[in-house]
């Protein structure tokens, strides 16, 4: 009788765990859905909030964005964004078979894994933030579409050094002006300052950045057809 006690302790402490961790896996998936009528906050700005640290975003609907960004972004980070479901399975083969390894990894994430990332998830590249990442990117897509998911991602972005959030904070920042009124140079920088906001810049680019930008606009302008995938226009 006596052993039963502790026995049960660790039962216990055992059962909180196990539905700790499945709360922490399913929430996502119950929350995901919500995002398509409401506008989420990132882990990384809530992070910073927590800290006291400096967070800057207005939300902008997508047809309050210039065309040429959301094409420019799509070409630049996830080319094939409106032909698979989430995860782009011919990228993704490509980067493993560079690195041999999930967790040296480079490239292969999608936009659709990114916002994974950015909004249920944390930085930084493991095999466990992976596994965890692709089922969500997988649902994300399926429940919220190509529109949703991207309008959500460009306002979820880090734009800048210092907790610039979104597209809009991120124009103003660089080139004080709307996201409304980027041009395909001005959204060709944005689109190569992504990958690392904290050391490139988009109001003082260096000429590998501006070269790269412009690799970004001589893509975005051979893909009209993206338009018609997140069906963007622009209202007034």
């Amino acid at each position: 009788m006596t052993s039963a006690t502790p026995r049960n302790r660790i039962l216990r402490v055992l059962r909180f765990v196990v539905i700790v961790v499945l709360v922490f896996l399913l929430l996502p998936y119950a929350v995901a859905p919500i995002y398509r009528f409401v506008d989420p906050v990132s882990t990384l700005m809530a992070w910073r909030w927590i800290r006291g640290a400096r967070v800057e975003r207005v939300v902008v609907p997508l047809e309050r964005i210039a065309p040429i960004l959301p094409r420019t972004v799509i070409s630049s980070e996830d080319a094939r964004f409106c032909s698979h479901r989430g995860i782009d399975w011919q990228e993704l083969r490509e980067a493993m078979d560079e690195a041999g390894d999930l967790s040296e990894m480079r490239g292969g994430s999608t936009i659709t894994q990114q916002l994974a990332k950015n909004l249920f998830l944390w930085p930084g590249r493991s095999v466990v933030r992976k596994a965890l990442e692709f089922p969500l990117a997988l649902w994300i897509d399926l429940v919220l579409g190509k529109r949703r998911v991207l309008e959500i991602y460009l306002n979820v972005a880090e734009w800048g050094p210092s907790g610039e959030f979104g597209v809009e904070a991120g124009a103003r920042r660089a080139f004080n002006k709307s996201a409304r009124d980027l041009t395909a140079p001005e959204a060709g920088l944005l689109a190569a300052v992504l990958p690392n906001p904290i050391r490139r810049s988009a109001k003082q680019p260096r000429p590998a950045l501006r070269r790269l930008a412009g690799l970004h606009v001589a893509r975005a302008a051979s893909a009209p057809a993206i338009d018609a995938c997140i069906r963007v226009s622009r209202t007034p």
